[in-house]
C-alpha cells in the first residue's frame, strides 16, 4: 500500500496510542469547505450540531421531517456523507441522525482514544441516550457495522435494531479487498468521463459524485486518522446479539462474500441476510435496498406490537 500512498499523497496514520489530528489549519479549512459542501447532498432542510460526552464533542447531522419516530442512527468510517442516498426513505421512520465518528476526518472532537470496543460502546450509548430517550435504529456501513455489533453485544440497552451494509468485523481482510481498496483509490482520480464508466464497471458509485471525492481526498491527505482495525467478532460474540439483525452484503463484495455473509449471520439468533447486487459500499438498486431496510424497521415495531397482550374486554354498564 506504500505505492498508492506515494501516489495519492495520502497523510500518516496517527501514531499508536495518539488522537487524531490535522496535517496543517489550511487542510483543515481546504476538508471544511468540501465537507460543508457534500453535506449539502442531504435532504434538506437538515440540521447539524455538537453533542458533548465525556470523552467527545461528536458533530451530528439530523434530518427529521418525523421527529416523533423512532430514531435511526447512521453509523460509517469518516462520515455520513456518504450515506445520504438512504436519508430521506429512512426519515420516514422518525428522525435521522449521522454521527461523524470521532479520530475520523470529520468536526468531532475525541479528548481519548476511540479504538478499544469498550471505549466505543460507552461513547455511541452516551451519545444516544443524548439523542432520544428511544432505543435507536442503527445503521452501519463497513466499519460503522462493526461498531453497530459492538453496540448490540455490549451496551445494548439502547439499541432497537441494527442493519448492518457490508460490515467489518465478520471476516479479516484478505488480499481481495486491498487490491480492491487500490483499485478503486486509484480510479477515484481519473478525469470525470473515465470515472463514471469505472464507477459502473467496479459497482461504485460514489466514485461518481464529486463532493463525495472531494470531501475523501481532502480527509485522506489532511488528516492523520486514529487507526481502527477492528478484530474479528467471534462465534461466541456474534451470537450474543440479542437483537433484531438485518445483514446485508453486495453480491460483488471485496469485504464479505454471500457465503461468508450467511456463515456469519446465521450465528446471530435473530438475523436475516440479504445479498443484493454491488460491490462493498456500491450497492446498486438503492430504492429497492431503501425499502428493504425501512420494511426491516417497521416490522420491529409491528412485531412488538403483535407481541403484547390483548386489553382485557371492557365491561359494558
Amino acid at each position: 500500500m506504500l505505492g498508492i500512498k506515494r501516489i495519492t499523497g495520502a497523510a500518516d496514520l496517527a501514531a499508536e496510542g495518539e488522537l487524531g489530528s490535522w496535517v496543517s489549519d489550511a487542510a483543515r479549512e481546504k476538508f471544511m469547505a468540501a465537507y460543508e459542501r457534500a453535506f449539502a447532498l442531504w435532504p434538506q432542510p437538515g440540521e447539524q450540531f455538537d453533542v458533548e460526552t465525556a470523552t467527545t464533542a461528536t458533530r451530528v447531522h439530523a434530518y427529521r421531517p418525523h421527529p416523533d419516530g423512532p430514531p435511526v442512527a447512521l453509523l460509517s468510517m469518516f462520515n455520513s456523507a456518504g450515506l445520504y442516498p438512504h436519508v430521506a426513505a429512512l426519515a420516514e421512520v422518525g428522525p435521522v441522525y449521522g454521527i461523524d465518528l470521532p479520530g475520523d476526518p470529520n468536526p468531532s472532537i475525541a479528548r481519548a482514544l476511540m479504538t478499544s470496543p469498550e471505549a466505543c460502546a460507552a461513547w455511541l450509548d452516551e451519545l444516544l441516550g443524548k439523542l432520544s430517550d428511544r432505543p435507536a435504529h442503527l445503521v452501519g456501513f463497513s466499519y460503522g457495522g462493526w461498531l453497530a455489533m459492538n453496540q448490540a453485544i455490549r451496551v445494548p440497552g439502547r439499541v432497537a435494531s441494527i442493519t448492518l451494509l457490508d460490515p467489518a468485523g465478520l471476516t479479516k481482510l484478505d488480499a481481495r479487498f486491498w487490491w480492491w481498496l487500490w483499485i478503486t483509490g486509484l480510479a477515484t482520480l481519473t478525469p470525470m468521463p473515465l470515472r463514471r464508466r469505472l464507477a459502473r464497471l467496479l459497482d461504485s458509485p460514489g466514485m461518481a459524485v464529486p463532493e463525495l471525492m472531494t470531501l475523501m481526498w481532502a480527509g485522506t491527505r489532511g488528516y492523520r486518522a486514529q487507526p481502527k482495525f477492528p478484530a474479528i467478532l467471534s462465534d461466541d460474540e456474534l451470537s450474543a446479539i440479542g437483537v433484531p439483525t438485518l445483514l446485508v452484503t453486495g453480491a460483488r463484495s471485496a469485504l464479505l462474500t454471500p457465503a461468508e455473509a450467511r456463515a456469519r449471520g446465521s450465528l446471530m439468533p435473530h438475523a436475516e441476510v440479504a445479498v443484493v447486487p454491488g460491490s462493498h459500499g456500491g450497492f446498486n438498486r438503492m430504492n429497492e435496498l431503501n425499502d428493504r431496510i425501512v420494511a426491516f424497521i417497521n416490522g420491529q415495531a409491528t412485531d412488538k406490537q403483535a407481541a403484547r397482550p390483548a386489553p382485557p374486554s371492557a365491561t359494558k354498564r
